[in-house]
C-alpha cells in the first residue's frame, strides 16, 4: 500500500543573522538567481510526485512576499499558515493544519533549505516502509573545540571535543504523523509546565518523547541559509547545477556522466552588448541608472533619457534575440514621452526571464567628462539590482572619460556600453 507524505516547509522565521547591506527582507525571500530562496524550496517538494500536498508557515507579516511567489502553483500547494512565537509553535500550528487531511507521514523541512535533492526525498520515502522517523545527517568532519564566549571579542578554548560518533542534523526530518503530532502536544504541555528541556529541532522532540529515530545519510549541498556568506555558496551551488546540466537539484550518478567526463547537457550561455547615447540641453540634472544626479544640464531623449538604463536595456533584448528598445519602444509612440526607464528595463528582464534565461551579470559603462559617476556608482548598482531581482554582486558601473576627444570629450552628451550576461539550461 502506497503511504500518503505531507511536506511542511517552516519560514516563519526572521532571519535577522542572514540581513547585509542589500537585504531588507526576511532571508526566505531573498532572490537567488531571480527567485526567492522559499520558491526554490517549495519547488523541491511540489515537483515531486512522492509529496502529496505542500504546506507553508509564514510569518503573519509575510502574505505579501508569500502572494508574489506562490501565484502560480495548483492546489498541491495548499493556504499558508501563521507561524507561532518560535519554531516549535509554528510546527505546531503547521501539522494541525496537515492533519486535517489525515497524511500517513510528514516531512518538516526548513524554508531556507533550498537545494534538498529528489535522491534524499526518494531516500526517506523508501526508508519509511521499515522506519516511523528519519533524520539526514553528516558526519562532523571539522575538530571540534569548545570555548569560553561567543567570539565577539577574543575567546580562550577550553577543550577539544572527540568528534567520533558525532553528526550535523539536517532536513527534510520526517515522522509518522500521528507520533510526531504527539510528541510536539506533548512537549507543549512540558513547556507550558516548565519542564520541557530545550528542543532545537523535531527530532530532539521525538527522541525526548521516546520515539526512536533512524538517521540517513545527508546532502553537503543540503545548507541552510543563514549567514550572509551562505548567499554567495548558494549562488554557486545553482551555477554549478546549471553548468553541469543537470536537473534542478538532483544528484548526478556516475553512470549519467559523458565519455568527456561532462554532466548531462552543455550550458547555454548568451551575452547580449547595448549602447546608447544622448546630447545634452538646458536643465538642471541627468538620470543615470536610474538615479537623479544635480547637473548643469540633462539629456535630451524621447523618454527619461537614461543613457545607462537604455543601454543595458538593449543587452538584455540582445542576449535572447530580441531587437532593441526601440523595437519594444518606439519613440514615435507618444505614450513614451518622457517615461521613466526602469519600464523599459523590467520589461526586457521580464522578457528574458520569459524565454527560459537566468539573469546572471551586468555590466554597465558610462562615458563622459562630467558629472562624476563615482560617488554614485554604489546607488546605481542597488537600483539596478533592485529592477532586474538580482544580487549586487551580480552588477557593475562604472564610468570611463574619453580623454577630451569626441562629443563626449567636449561635453556635448553621454554614451554608455552594457553587457548582460544570460544563461539558459537546456
Amino acid at each position: 500500500m502506497t503511504c500518503v507524505i505531507d511536506a511542511l516547509i517552516v519560514a516563519a522565521g526572521r532571519g535577522l543573522r542572514a540581513l547585509r547591506d542589500d537585504i531588507t527582507q526576511p532571508k526566505q525571500y531573498v532572490p537567488l538567481n531571480g527567485r526567492a530562496v522559499l520558491a526554490h524550496t517549495i519547488d523541491r517538494f511540489y515537483e515531486n510526485p512522492l509529496i502529496r500536498h505542500v504546506q507553508v508557515v509564514i510569518h503573519a507579516d509575510d502574505h505579501a512576499l508569500f502572494e508574489a511567489i506562490s501565484k502560480n502553483y495548483s492546489d498541491k500547494l495548499l493556504p499558508p499558515v501563521i507561524g507561532g512565537s518560535d519554531r516549535q509553535n509554528s510546527v505546531m500550528n503547521g501539522l494541525k493544519s496537515i492533519g486535517l487531511n489525515k497524511p500517513d507521514f510528514v516531512m518538516i523541512h526548513d524554508g531556507v533549505r533550498p537545494f534538498v535533492s529528489d535522491d534524499l526525498l526518494e531516500r526517506i520515502a523508501a526508508g519509511h516502509k521499515t522506519q516511523a522517523c528519519l533524520l539526514p545527517v553528516l558526519a562532523v568532519t571539522d575538530t571540534l573545540k569548545r570555548v569560553s564566549g561567543d567570539l565577539v571579542e577574543e575567546t580562550l578554548v577550553e577543550e577539544t571535543v572527540d568528534r567520533a560518533g558525532l553528526y550535523g542534523a539536517q532536513t527534510p526530518q520526517s515522522f509518522n504523523f500521528e507520533m510526531i503530532l504527539a510528541a510536539h502536544n506533548a512537549a507543549a504541555d512540558a513547556v507550558s509546565a516548565g519542564t520541557a528541556p530545550a528542543f532545537t529541532d523535531d527530532a530532539s522532540i521525538a527522541e525526548w518523547h521516546g520515539l526512536e529515530v533512524t538517521a540517513i545519510a545527508g546532502e553537503s549541498q543540503n545548507i541552510k541559509i543563514t549567514t550572509p556568506d551562505d548567499f554567495d555558496q548558494g549562488e554557486w551551488i545553482l551555477s554549478q547545477m546549471l553548468a553541469t546540466g543537470t536537473a534542478p537539484f538532483k544528484a548526478c550518478s556516475q553512470t549519467e556522466k559523458s565519455t568527456e567526463g561532462k554532466v548531462g547537457a552543455m550550458i547555454d550561455i548568451r551575452v547580449g552588448q547595448g549602447f546608447d547615447v544622448h546630447a545634452f540641453e538646458p536643465g538642471d540634472q541627468v538620470i543615470l541608472c536610474g538615479l537623479p544626479i544635480p547637473h548643469n544640464f540633462k539629456l535630451k531623449g524621447h523618454s527619461d533619457a537614461d543613457v545607462g538604463m537604455h543601454a543595458l536595456t538593449d543587452a538584455l533584448y540582445g542576449a535572447i534575440g530580441a531587437g532593441d528598445i526601440g523595437t519594444h519602444f518606439p519613440p514615435s509612440d507618444e505614450q513614451w514621452r518622457g517615461a521613466a526607464s526602469d519600464i523599459f528595463l523590467k520589461a526586457a528582464a521580464e522578457a528574458v526571464r520569459g524565454s527560459g534565461g537566468v539573469i546572471t551579470h551586468v555590466d554597465v559603462t558610462l562615458i563622459c567628462e562630467a558629472p562624476k559617476i563615482g560617488p554614485h556608482a554604489a546607488d546605481m548598482k542597488a537600483i539596478l539590482a533592485g529592477l532586474l531581482n538580482i544580487a549586487e554582486h551580480r552588477v557593475s558601473v562604472k564610468a570611463t572619460t574619453s580623454e577630451r576627444l569626441g562629443f563626449t570629450g567636449r561635453g556635448e552628451g553621454i554614451a554608455a556600453l552594457a553587457s548582460a550576461t544570460v544563461v539558459f539550461p537546456e
